[in-house]
This record gives C-alpha cells, sequence and structure tokens, in this order.
C-alpha cells in the first residue's frame, strides 16, 4: 500500500472504532477503546496504517494523561486518601501477579499475557507501556481486545451484585442503611425555585437545617423583584421567599417539600453571566480544607454550588473537602466573584488559555526525558517514549508552571488530543496484531478467555475483601474506589445512578489517577518477568 492509502485506512479504522464506540447499551459504551477491535479487523483483512502513528499518539497520549492525573497523583500519595491509594494497589498487583500464575500455567506468551492484564483491567494506559517494551508485530492488542469486553463488564456486573451480596454475608445496621440507597432510580443534579411555606424555618439560617447538610442541598439566589440575587452570609429564611436550591433531583423534591413547595413564578432573570463564574484551585489556602472551615459566603459572598473533579461533576456539602485541580461553581456579585477568583486560583477560561507553544515544549521535553539511558552493568535503562512524557505530563501537571511552561491546557483540547493520540496508538496496534489474530486464538483459544476472567474477578474479589473486612469502609466509599482502580468509567456511572451520595465519586476520584499510572508501570514489568 502507498502512504496516502495508509493515511486513508488510519482515520477510516479511527472513524469506523470511534462510531462504534458510542454506542450505548444499558448505559454502557466502549468509547474509543473500541478502535482497537476495529483495526484488528482491518488489520486481519491486509490493510496497513502509516508506521509512525503509533509511536506519535502513544506520545501524545501519555503526555496528556500525565497531565490529567498530576495535580492529584503525588497528593494522594501524602493524603488522607492513603488508605484508598494502598487499595489500589494491591488490587493492581494482585491482578499482575494473577497474570503471571495463568502464563505460566497455560504457557502464554508475554506480549499475550500483558494485553490481557490491560484488557481486564480496561487500562489503554497499561497497553501504551506495554507495547513499548515489545516489537510491533507483538501479539499485546489480541491480547487486549480479548479481555477488554470481560474487565468492562464485570466492573458493571460487580457494583450491582456487591451491595446486595454484602447486605447477606454482613448483617450490620450501618451497612444496611448505607446500602439502601441502591434501590432509588437514577438522579441527576437540578436547580429549582422553591417558595417558602413552613413557618418552622422563618427566620432559620442553612445551618440550623441539617437537611440541607445531609442532602447535599445548596441555596445560591432569593428571588428580589424579577432578578435573583446570590445569597448572603447573614441570609435567614423567611415565609414568601422564593429561594433556587441545587442538588440531585431526589434530594432536590425532598428539601422542596420540607420547606414549601415548587414556586409559581415561571419568569425571573438568572444572572448567569456576571454572578456565576467557574474557578480552578490553585490556592494552598483552600486545598485539603473543607467548605465549612473556609467560610466562603462570609468571607466573599459566594456559594459553591457544584464541584468538578477528574471529569465528574457532583454537589457539595460543608464537610466536603477541596482538592487540587478542583473546578469550583461559585454563585455571588462580580466584586465577590472577583475577590474569590484571586484567592482560590484562576478563573477556568483563563487557566485553560494555553498556546501552542507550552504544549509543544512539553512534548519535547517528554521525548527528550523518555531517550535518556542510565547504564547499570550491562544493561542500559530508559523511561522510553511512553514513560519519558508520562513523567514530564504528571510533573508539570501537578506544579501548573514551571517557567514558561504552562501545565495544563483548555479541558476540551485536552479531552480531544487524548483520545486522538489513544485512537491513533490503538489503530496502529490493533492494524499490526490482526494480520496474526486468528492463528493466535486457534493455537490457545479458551484460555486465554479464562485468564481474562481471572485477572478481572481476582482484583475485585480482594478489593472487596479490604475495604470490607479490613479497613472497614462504607459500601458506597469501597465500591467508588473499587471503581477507581479498575479504571472502570462505566461502573462507577452504573454506581452512581443507584446513590445519590457523592461518596463514590470522591473515592474514585482519589484512587484512578494513581491507578492509571501503576498500571502503566506494572505492564513492563510483567513483559520482564515473563520473557
Amino acid at each position: 500500500m502507498n502512504q496516502a492509502d495508509e493515511v486513508l485506512w488510519l482515520f477510516v479504522t479511527i472513524f469506523v472504532g470511534g462510531a462504534i464506540g458510542r454506542i450505548s447499551i444499558f448505559g454502557f459504551s466502549l468509547g474509543t477503546s473500541a478502535v482497537i477491535f476495529t483495526a484488528l479487523l482491518v488489520g486481519h483483512l491486509g490493510y496497513s496504517v502509516p508506521d509512525s502513528s503509533g509511536i506519535l499518539g502513544l506520545v501524545i497520549f501519555v503526555y496528556c494523561l500525565g497531565i490529567s492525573a498530576g495535580p492529584r497523583f503525588f497528593r494522594t500519595l501524602v493524603s488522607s486518601g492513603r488508605s484508598l491509594a494502598a487499595v489500589g494497589a494491591i488490587m493492581i498487583v494482585s491482578a499482575g501477579l494473577t497474570v503471571v500464575v495463568f502464563a505460566k500455567m497455560f504457557q502464554i506468551p508475554a506480549d499475550l499475557a500483558a494485553g490481557i492484564f490491560a484488557g481486564a483491567l480496561t487500562s489503554t494506559p497499561a497497553l501504551a507501556a506495554a507495547a513499548e517494551a515489545l516489537p510491533a508485530e507483538s501479539q499485546l492488542a489480541v491480547g487486549f481486545g480479548i479481555a477488554y469486553p470481560f474487565g468492562a463488564v464485570a466492573v458493571v456486573i460487580f457494583v450491582q451484585l456487591a451491595p446486595k451480596i454484602l447486605r447477606l454475608l454482613l448483617r450490620q445496621k450501618e451497612w444496611a442503611a448505607s446500602v439502601e440507597s441502591y434501590e432509588r432510580e437514577p438522579d441527576r443534579i437540578v436547580r429549582q425555585l422553591v417558595e417558602v411555606t413552613n413557618p418552622n424555618v422563618a427566620g432559620k439560617g442553612f445551618k440550623q437545617m441539617p437537611i440541607f447538610a445531609r442532602c447535599n442541598i445548596q441555596v445560591s439566589r432569593v428571588l428580589v423583584g424579577d432578578r435573583m440575587i446570590p445569597v448572603t452570609s447573614d441570609f435567614l429564611l423567611q415565609v414568601g421567599l422564593h429561594v433556587l436550591i441545587i442538588g440531585r433531583e431526589q434530594n432536590v423534591e425532598l428539601v422542596t417539600d420540607y420547606i414549601g413547595h415548587k414556586s409559581s413564578r415561571v419568569e425571573y432573570q438568572l444572572d448567569l453571566e456576571s454572578q456565576r463564574r467557574r474557578v480552578v484551585v490553585t490556592s494552598a489556602a483552600l486545598v485539603g480544607r473543607t467548605l465549612r472551615e473556609t467560610h466562603l459566603r462570609s468571607k466573599f459572598g459566594v456559594t459553591i454550588t457544584r464541584i468538578l473533579r477528574h471529569d465528574v461533576e457532583f454537589v457539595p456539602n460543608e464537610t466536603q473537602k477541596i482538592e487540587f485541580g478542583d473546578a469550583l461553581t461559585a454563585i455571588g456579585e462580580p466584586d465577590g466573584l472577583d475577590r474569590f477568583t484571586k484567592f482560590a486560583g484562576h478563573r477556568e477560561r483563563s487557566f485553560d488559555e494555553t498556546d501552542m507553544i507550552s504544549l509543544a515544549m512539553g512534548l519535547v521535553l517528554g521525548t527528550l526525558v523518555g531517550r535518556v539511558t542510565v547504564q547499570l552493568g550491562p544493561k542500559s535503562l530508559s523511561l522510553g517514549m511512553a514513560g519519558g512524557p508520562l513523567l514530564v505530563g504528571l510533573i508539570l501537571g501537578h506544579f501548573g508552571r514551571i517557567g514558561p511552561i504552562v501545565g495544563h491546557f483548555p479541558r476540551a483540547s485536552r479531552l480531544l488530543l487524548t483520545d486522538l493520540g489513544l485512537a491513533m496508538f490503538l489503530a496502529s496496534a490493533g492494524v499490526q496484531a490482526g494480520e496474526n489474530m486468528m492463528s493466535v486464538i486457534q493455537e490457545h483459544g479458551m484460555a486465554l478467555c479464562v485468564g481474562a476472567c481471572a485477572v478481572t474477578t481476582v482484583p475485585l474479589v480482594v478489593g472487596i475483601f479490604v475495604t470490607t473486612w479490613l479497613l472497614k469502609m462504607e459500601p458506597l466509599q469501597a465500591l467508588g474506589g473499587i471503581c477507581g482502580a479498575m479504571t472502570s468509567t462505566p461502573g462507577l456511572g452504573a454506581l452512581m445512578s443507584q446513590s445519590d451520595s457523592n461518596a463514590p465519586v470522591t473515592s474514585y476520584a482519589t484512587v484512578y489517577p494513581l491507578a492509571l499510572i501503576l498500571m502503566s508501570l506494572l505492564g513492563p514489568v510483567l513483559i520482564a518477568m515473563l520473557q
């Protein structure tokens, strides 16, 4: 094939794989990972893609991964999330040991075993890191393609069944109470205008009514005339007031019934441009502190109505700790928002205004670091094109800026580059592996499926045992951490669809970045152990 044809088939593979990845069945979709299945078929049919597309996609992908994980990776290691981080590490190591035992028992080659490890944990970073330690013609992608469906589906099923199993095994009141929320219908974040009619709440502030904290409800504005005005620190509820409340749909309904009823006022002015701002936290004065400790309403007249953390948005309560890189939705008057923005970090828009120079320089540094070799006796070691950009991305993401190089760029651009880099890498790896795919399946057959099931199941069982019997975590926190350790966003989605608690989100966001990095590091180690 000529070069133009190879470029054509590269984008055909990405297009078809991306389209398949968007198909949702019961809320589950493959996303960008679907490209690997299309690529295996394209390779099996005898087509090819440019040789350099794989390494280019790899460098872009792992660098963006480092930028995304950097703000929380190092802090997780020394923060209050150490127990969750330990759970993630134990689960990932148990999966690695299972791969080694399985490969030895069934005589599975190192490349296939590494692919099964990455696929069972649905970890494309682990696949990328392992790929660099193997020749281009390896069958790594075949193992990944076989194991990925097992890993993706198993976590979703696990979070559905685990609460019911735990309820049978652990007859403790606190577990039963925590698991009750699994019976609820799916919920979403909504805002609603409520007229206060309950005389029992007149003259009371939000802190005097535990229902607001218990239901994670934020009151952001009060209706004055036909305009919505941000509430102040001395605000008290009064009969006849119309207040705007924000929270998960079911909780909003509970609070509405408690303080009054849904307002009949349908015409009012909501100034989203000047009274609302998204602020990215970088200030040490906020990181690690709870919303209650920050006194933002009394200091700046602002209310934090939502937090976006690791691409998951939730309504916080007053005990919610703020983390570096959190995107806070703040409601207040313009002058208060200006002062709060300077205090907390950066306005999201200005924080995300990064030019191409910083991005290109970060990629240059990552590539150079990956090429540095260290001589250890007869062997020489290097981070390679996966480890170098990943390390530089982590450091830049952690510090935010080093000299003129900025370690962040717009979320939309970051997501696009991450998906594009991953798609290019998967297309290249899958096409190369697809040439001999059928012979590999015929040779090892059912053993690969058995291995995929084992590598998926063992860490899940280990994770629930450690969180439940050793660390005594509550179910929602434990299952959120397990989803993070398995890097399973669909699993978290299934968990959140049955609970209105923020516990799964915070534990998932704590473990997820650490799990990504540990899987990336463990992939090449497994190959070295099995070769």
